[in-house]
């Protein structure tokens, strides 16, 4: 296994009611370095891909409190988390309705591990192809690849936590705008934290001690006084200049 792979720290929510199932989802997810939350009926599959925010969802559509079909819906409302129904149903009138309804993929049960990590890959993929425009961010000395949870900063592979990783591609994809603290809150940490001020100030801050030259006089990440903050498009020549 390589390094890249083992870096990539995406979180995968696995929607079974079989533990069976969801074991061996776990071992094969864990394998290859993703990071795997699971649960057992559709109203955990709601609350926690709210609360824990992951980056795919694997859903299997029979389970005990609701169709996973009504999770999808429910899912839609809001996010457009990359999402993998992964079913013994195999009719074409399943998978046309679920695919409708906004499942990005469609995995028939029994599967086959190495396909369905292919297609979890093929996702992630996408959907950081369509967030940002392009997998891969850049902006002066910062380097982020999205499928695989990795930044660079100066050349240097840079450990960043999991929030510090949600700030940072937050403002990368949103370079040279202002954004103001409650767009910021919202957008990382949820409705619930609209207003912990304090809380941003303190994230803004370990960010700027591993991506500024100077965290007395910060390039990258300006204060915009009273209303957010900013994070400045940095070109080649001012990299050198930093130099």
């Amino acid at each position: 296994m390589t390094d890249a792979i083992t870096n990539k720290k995406n979180t995968v929510l696995i929607v079974d009611d079989e533990p069976q199932i969801r074991k061996l989802l776990k071992i094969t997810l864990k394998s290859e370095g993703y990071k795997p939350e699971e649960c057992e009926n559709g109203a955990q599959a709601v609350r926690m891909s709210a609360s824990i925010k992951p980056d795919l969802i694997i859903l299997d559509l029979g389970l005990p409190d609701m169709d996973g079909k009504e999770v999808i819906d429910n899912i839609r409302e809001w996010s457009q988390v990359p999402i993998i129904v992964c079913s013994v149903r195999d009719a074409d009138t399943e998978v046309v309705d679920a695919l409708g309804r906004g499942a990005d993929d469609y995995v028939t049960k029994p599967f086959n591990p190495d396909v369905l990590l292919a297609r979890i890959e093929a996702n992630l993929r996408k959907s950081a192809t369509q967030e940002a425009g392009e997998p891969d961010l850049e902006n002066g000395r910062i380097k982020m690849d999205l499928v695989r949870h990795e930044v660079f900063v100066d050349g240097e592979s840079t450990f960043f936590t999991p929030k510090e990783y949600e700030l940072l591609r937050y403002f990368m994809v949103n370079r040279g705008k202002m954004i103001t603290h409650k767009q910021l809150l919202k957008g990382v940490w949820g409705p619930a934290h609209g207003e912990d001020m304090q809380y941003l100030r303190v994230y803004v801050s370990q960010l700027r001690e591993k991506i500024e030259p100077d965290v007395k006089a910060p390039s990258y990440v300006i204060t915009e006084p009273g209303i957010g903050y900013r994070m400045e498009v940095i070109d080649e020549e001012a990299v050198s200049a930093e130099v």
